[in-house]
């Protein structure tokens, strides 16, 4: 019951906290330069024109005012406006590119869990052999390196060694080659969406091309859940609590569990946080990619100066953001007992 209630009372801050957000995003925005009207209707476009569409389009209006009618669409029809560049309605935009960042954006974190945690764990043994100061070695240059590159270089020099020079990756083309057509649209995965369709040579074609932008987010942002994780574990290996186990013979694998179990606690908080990155990395890394997703068009409505959309990734990044830390709170609270919801000890 107190988890209800606590879920209960985070999703009611989530609230006034998005409105804010959002008005604040949609008053800033209307003080980019150009006029939507004039880039809408053209240069040669009559006063008159210009008007009617600014009327049509609330734009003659106080922002408070404005606002208050994007708020009523949204809670009557969920409308969340009309893009100017292509006259669709924004809502249909993010249905179809939010799965498209969310692919790029979990492919990540699954190649950081396969790769980096099981490095982090190795890395950080007490046992000092041949094989451990290997990878000592590498993963130190890794976190180097990591720390210091960011996401749309590293993009712009992979396409330029792998499909520039040796040409054994495929372009900056989107998900899929210039001349495939995506699966019937199931969950907006184009990886879960060949399966469904049974398509096994454009699923295989998809996660060719996703490769590299996976890649780049992975080995950009996997570095902070990295050196946490290391981090974490030679502290547990090396606490007395460790030292206590092996002297009364527990067995290797049980203090090596017990170690990591310690170590999860700070490393799922730092996950969360990472997640929230690659969010933002995402926007560079789907222009980079060609990437149809969300992050791709919120650069595209910045540059067009489109108010609908970037009022609408704002409101959804930051409803994104609260929900992951509240799932993170959540996990944290099944995974440490000692840590009672809501900070009470009664």
């Amino acid at each position: 019951m107190r988890i209800i209630l606590y879920i209960g009372r985070r999703i009611l801050f989530l609230i006034p906290q998005v409105l804010l957000i959002s008005f604040i995003t949609f008053a800033l925005v209307r003080l980019l330069p150009g006029n939507p009207a004039r880039m809408s209707l053209g240069p040669l476009a009559p006063e008159s024109a210009i008007e009617a569409y600014n009327v049509k389009m609330h734009y003659n209006l106080p922002i408070p005012e404005q606002y208050w009618i994007w708020l009523k669409g949204i809670f009557t029809d969920f409308d969340l406006g009309e893009s100017w560049v292509n006259g669709s309605m924004v809502i249909d935009d993010m249905i179809q590119r939010i799965p498209v960042t969310l692919e790029v954006m979990i492919l990540a974190l699954i190649l950081v869990a396969i790769v980096l945690v099981p490095l982090a764990i190795i890395t950080a043994a007490k046992t000092k052999n041949k094989i451990v100061v290997f990878f000592q070695n590498i993963t130190f240059g890794y976190g180097m390196l990591a720390g210091a590159l960011p996401d749309f270089l590293l993009g712009l020099l992979m396409i330029f060694i792998f499909f520039t020079n040796f040409g054994i990756m495929p372009g900056p083309e989107g998900r899929l080659g210039i001349l495939e057509f995506e699966p019937p649209f199931v969950t907006g995965s184009i990886l879960l969406d060949s399966i469904f369709d049974g398509d096994w040579e454009l699923f295989w074609s998809g996660a060719w091309h996703l490769a590299m932008p996976v890649f780049t987010l992975a080995f950009v942002y996997g570095a902070p859940i990295f050196k946490m994780l290391r981090s974490q574990m030679e502290g547990a290996l090396q606490a007395e609590y460790t030292t206590y186990g092996e002297a009364i013979g527990l067995r290797s694998r049980t203090i090596f569990i017990r170690a990591a179990r310690v170590a999860s606690g700070p490393t799922l908080v730092i996950t969360g946080v990472v997640v929230m990155f690659l969010l933002g990395g995402a926007v560079l890394v789907e222009t980079v990619f060609n990437l149809s997703g969300l992050g791709q068009y919120a650069v595209q409505a910045i540059v067009t100066a489109d108010y609908a959309p970037i009022v609408a990734f704002v409101s959804f990044a930051a409803i994104f953001t609260m929900l992951v830390y509240l799932a993170v709170d959540l996990a944290h609270f099944a995974m440490d007992p000692r840590i009672k919801i809501g900070g009470s000890d009664t």
